[in-house]
């Protein structure tokens, strides 16, 4: 019996230890993508960043290069929530995106150090853009 209870607990130890590592390195990667510009592209000497909207902004962070055109692209899909309606004052836009399809913003050529920040129309959602 108390064989049993000792192989059960490490049984429970084990199974802990793999589910806290799982997430813990799921977490990282999520991390990773976010902070090495997965979500951007330069084509044609212009650098695309492209942002998903509804029920919030992903990725949250995104780092892009800097002195280059920029343009953002919000992709939303089936989205009627206040994420639909984006401000990003350092740029002067504001407006209502379209309930699915992609919206193309001129960001310009932003300074190395700088950051554009997006936010929807409650304040609830945002995202922000570092440049380096």
């Amino acid at each position: 019996m108390k064989n049993n209870i000792i192989i059960v607990s490490l049984f429970a130890a084990v199974f802990i230890i793999v589910a806290v590592v799982m997430n813990t390195s799921s977490l990282s990667s999520s991390q990773t993508i976010q902070t090495q510009g997965q979500n951007t592209e330069i084509k044609n000497g212009v650098q695309y960043i492209t942002i998903d909207a509804g029920g919030g902004y992903l990725p949250k962070h995104s780092i892009a290069k800097a002195g280059i055109p920029t343009k953002l692209i919000v992709r939303t899909k089936g989205n009627y929530d206040c994420s639909s309606s984006l401000s990003i004052r350092a740029v002067g836009y504001q407006g209502i995106l379209p309930g699915t399809g992609d919206t193309e913003i001129d960001l310009g050529a932003i300074s190395a150090g700088e950051k554009i920040v997006g936010v929807c129309s409650m304040g609830m959602y945002s995202f922000d853009i570092s440049f380096s």
